[in-house]
């Protein structure tokens, strides 16, 4: 290493010689530059962007420093040796690792040239930071190393090739696979190990897949692909086949795996399949004849312990079933029937013109209890329209927006005090679905939001629409559902153990679950005790007229 070394008290920078553009260029060149006294074996100048190279706080820290060495491990005599070729040269260059005032060391690219001022020797030295080269160099030089290594001890063989055909990289294992020795491959025409066969010609094939290269197996399936070694013999391959592309040249990388033992397998394999094919065939003919009679028997009575399971399951629901309406049907027909009939006799008792308004408030009674008859019969008559498969989906055009605040305002009437609803609906695109039929699905969600939640509350309706699926969530705060419940929610006549005492027939969840199955949606339900439920219905759409 080079080491130059001087002890000085301090040192001047020169005075005499200066030349302003001179100077300028000097202060202000981003790398090492630096004058060096060969008299006093120190520098008397070093540009700014040279101190900080070598860790000093400032040019005059550098030109006082106590060891006045660039810290290049040569020894005296190799020093004196070297500044005497750098005179006799007049430049010399080298790639040396130098050290810090920090004692850090870092490579660096030294290049120095003698020159005479006013009579004395100088050295001009200029520095460049190699760290970084060096560093790139080594991670470069390691991926190499790596890539080696893999191409050459992969179990299988790899050649590359360029757009010609010609062989550019061939691994140990493809040279193993067909007999050749190390470098007998390269520069040959990739039709020496894979021949032209029937259907199969070289240069039409090259000429599609350089058109348009892609990641290819070949002799995968038809099994007609084969290698040609060294000494004529031939033996099946596959070869899968992918590419990269190098200053602009598109190169050819074939993946080959011999496939005899795979080949004789698979034959191997067919042959026994024969034979137990064969025995069976023998050994069902003789069971056939004898067992017939027996499996006609057997077929008879599952047939039949079927029919019994499916008869008794059947009657177990409809048990069921029936108590869960008898059940509803008391309840939530009494409620209805039991206001018409208060005020139907209240109304008898305000026959004055000047009571109408009493009369009215009756009046209004009645219809709402009427109407809530008319939805429970409607519930009823859908359920038995779905299971007759008498309900179809029939796309038209659908504003969303429009569709949202027509159903919000068919649930006006079902608000209690202080409750509201919220609409987050960004703008979407046109979108083709069943107007009716969801149209019913949004305003059952309203209803039961608004029911099962107290006064004060809201209610948020969300969409969006993304990659031809509307996405329609009702966010509630009402007294939630348990997750034992849940699991029975889209079954027909199941109500909530905590909304008994809520009017509802335990259709409505089990309608919506059949509309969304014939606009081939999905439905979401999470939901917690006393933190409300949010619904999400997943529905695809279509933004143009269905056929």
């Amino acid at each position: 290493m080079w080491k130059l070394r001087c002890r000085l008290s301090s040192t001047t920078m020169l005075e005499a010689n200066h030349n302003p553009l001179i100077d300028i260029l000097f202060e202000q060149a981003r790398e090492f530059v630096g004058l060096y006294d060969v008299a006093k074996g120190w520098f008397v100048r070093v540009n700014p962007a040279g101190y900080r190279l070598l860790g000093y706080p400032s040019a005059q820290a550098l030109y006082d420093a106590p060891i006045r060495s660039l810290q290049v491990q040569l020894s005296p005599a190799e020093n004196a040796a070297l500044r005497e070729q750098i005179a006799r040269t007049g430049h010399y260059e080298l790639e040396t690792e130098l050290r810090r005032y920090s004692d850090q060391t870092f490579w660096s690219h030294v290049e120095t040239t003698s020159l005479e001022l006013d009579g004395q020797s100088y050295f001009l030295v200029r520095i460049a930071d190699t760290n970084p080269l060096h560093a790139v160099e080594r991670d470069l030089a390691q991926s190499v190393e790596r890539f080696e290594a893999v191409f050459a001890h992969a179990t299988i063989g790899i050649i590359v090739c360029d757009q010609q055909g010609s062989i550019v990289l061939a691994n140990g294992k493809s040279r193993e696979l067909f007999g050749y020795a190390e470098a007998e491959l390269l520069g040959q025409r990739i039709e020496v190990l894979v021949p032209n066969a029937t259907g199969r010609h070289h240069q039409q094939l090259r000429e599609s897949f350089n058109a348009r290269p892609s990641v290819r197996v070949m002799g995968a399936h038809r099994g007609t692909l084969e290698g040609l070694r060294q000494d004529g013999s031939v033996f099946p391959l596959e070869i899968s086949l992918s590419y990269f592309r190098l200053d602009e040249e598109l190169f050819v990388v074939a993946y080959i795996i011999d496939v005899t033992f795979k080949r004789e397998a698979e034959q191997e394999l067919i042959a026994q399949r024969q034979r137990v094919e064969r025995l069976n065939a023998d050994l069902e003919r003789k069971v056939a004849d004898r067992t017939h009679a027996l499996m006609t028997t057997l077929e008879q009575l599952e047939q039949r312990q079927r029919e019994l399971a499916l008869a008794l399951a059947a009657e177990q629901e409809l048990g069921e079933l029936k108590s869960r309406f008898v059940s509803m049907a008391s309840h939530e027909f009494r409620t209805p029937l039991t206001a018409v009939l208060t005020s139907a006799t209240l109304i008898e008792k305000y026959p004055a013109a000047e009571q109408q308004p009493q009369r009215q408030r009756h009046l209004d009674r009645i219809r709402v209890s009427v109407k809530h008859l008319t939805d429970i019969l409607e519930e009823f008559l859908s359920v038995g329209k779905i299971e007759e498969g008498r309900i179809a989906a029939r796309p038209a055009l659908l504003e969303l927006p429009t569709l949202v605040e027509e159903a919000v305002a068919d649930v006006q009437g079902l608000r209690k005090p202080g409750q509201r609803i919220e609409q987050d609906l960004p703008a979407g695109p046109p979108m083709w679905l069943d107007t009716s039929l969801l149209r019913k699905v949004l305003v059952n969600l309203l209803s039961n939001a608004l029911k099962y939640s107290g006064e004060h509350t809201v209610v948020v309706v969300r969409a969006a629409c993304q990659a031809g699926q509307l996405t329609l969530q009702v966010q509630d705060q009402g007294v939630g559902i348990s997750a034992e419940d849940q699991q029975h929610l889209f079954e027909r006549f199941f109500r909530a153990r905590n909304a008994t005492n809520i009017p509802g027939t335990g259709l409505g969840l089990y309608i919506i679950g059949k509309y969304l199955e014939l606009m081939g949606g999905t439905i979401d339900l999470r939901s917690e005790l006393h933190m409300g439920t949010t619904i999400t219905l997943t529905i695809p759409y279509e933004n143009h007229p269905a056929d």
